[in-house]
């Protein structure tokens, strides 16, 4: 039977990469790409930084005020973030991919799956060769480097890319992967959260290894079924999942700050309204029913929750949205007594009149 050859690409850095190709002169200073909150000039959170960057503990999510203060003394530039630029030199990057795969999965912006195990005959001898040949093509056709994970599988394939970055190309066969896994932290599986990694410790299991022999039947008991199984194949290195081309979103949504922080309904309507409004332009334009209604909240403390209710039948009204947004944060304001940061709304569950709709990957759009 062939190899299964799959790659992760992931771009390096790819916001802060970006402003560098648009301005080759900043390239060896620290590069700092933050959203903004708009309440003052040094409100809001970091994005992305380079590699420079991060020499000074400058991190993705750390409030801008903070990197502002390790980059003192520093001829560091600070960018907003552009996502209608970064969105075409991805697009651009994304374009290239589609001639090296027989499928290509985008995951976000800054990272897709090949499927390449046609073009380099299931050799893995033959795809580092094709590799570096894609990351040379890159770089001089639009002039971004990305790391690359190979693998038999996705989840491999991920964990492989991840392991040596930046540029990076790390390269795992299928005789190798469980011995690959077996040293590393157990959650750098996905799906293994803070909860679940504290439940794991207190049965023993610290790494992928420990997770991979481990008792089928008593992580079934553990965790449930569905998950219990995934546990046990994917500290196996057993992934199945297909590298799938994705259509449209399953999901519409819109994030944005509010001007301070507060449990205030009403102010926090306030500027779900004009979420909403968004969602529902962009519904509307694809002649889109959905059924479920959701929320997003980020709080002062920086923790993040969502909540969702689904429809009866399918809605297609801004109505229908706002109603069930009001909704959502009545009962999510009666729960809690944080203040909220930044609020969300999302829909999905779509259909439409016209035939079939294609499998989809969710996403929030940031404003």
């Amino acid at each position: 039977m062939q190899n299964r050859i799959v790659m992760l690409a992931d771009f390096d850095y790819f916001y802060a990469q970006c402003e560098e190709l648009r301005d080759p002169a900043i390239k060896d200073k620290p590069i700092v790409v933050g959203v903004y909150s708009g309440r003052t000039e040094e409100s809001g959170a970091v994005s992305t930084s380079n590699y420079v960057a991060r020499k000074y503990a400058v991190k993705s999510g750390m409030p801008l005020f903070l990197a502002k203060r390790k980059l003192e003394g520093t001829d560091a530039v600070f960018f907003h973030v552009d996502h209608e630029y970064y969105d075409q030199i991805s697009d651009r990057i994304m374009q290239i991919f589609r001639g090296y795969a027989t499928s290509l999965e985008q995951v976000s912006v800054d990272e897709a799956y090949l499927d390449v195990t046609e073009q380099v005959e299931g050799s893995f001898e033959k795809a580092r060769e094709y590799a570096q040949k894609i990351k040379a093509d890159v770089k001089t056709q639009v002039g971004i480097s990305f790391t690359i994970g190979v693998g038999p599988n996705k989840l491999v394939a991920k964990i492989a890319c991840d392991s040596q970055k930046p540029d990076g190309l790390t390269i795992v066969r299928p005789e190798e992967a469980r011995f690959f896994l077996a040293p590393l932290d157990v959650d750098r599986l996905l799906g293994v959260g803070k909860k679940t990694m504290v439940r794991m410790e207190q049965m023993g299991i610290k790494t992928i290894g420990d997770l991979a022999k481990y008792d089928c039947q008593r992580l079934i008991e553990v965790f449930g079924k569905v998950i219990g199984i995934y546990f046990h194949n994917a500290a196996n290195a057993v992934d199945n999942e297909a590298v799938v081309e994705q259509g449209e979103a399953e999901s519409i949504s819109r994030i944005g700050t509010l001007k301070q922080d507060t449990r205030d309904l009403e102010f926090i309507l306030q500027k779900t309204t004009e979420l909403t409004a968004d969602v529902y332009r962009e519904v509307s334009e694809k002649n889109l029913s959905f059924k479920t209604v959701a929320i997003y909240m980020v709080m002062v403390d920086l923790s993040s929750k969502t909540r969702s209710i689904t429809l009866e039948q399918p809605a297609k009204s801004k109505a229908a949205i706002e109603t069930n947004v009001r909704l959502l944060f009545e009962k999510y304001l009666a729960e809690s007594t944080l203040e909220i940061r930044r609020v969300g709304v999302k829909v999905s569950g779509f259909s439409r009149e016209e035939p079939k709709q294609k499998q989809l990957s969710s996403f929030f759009q940031s404003i």
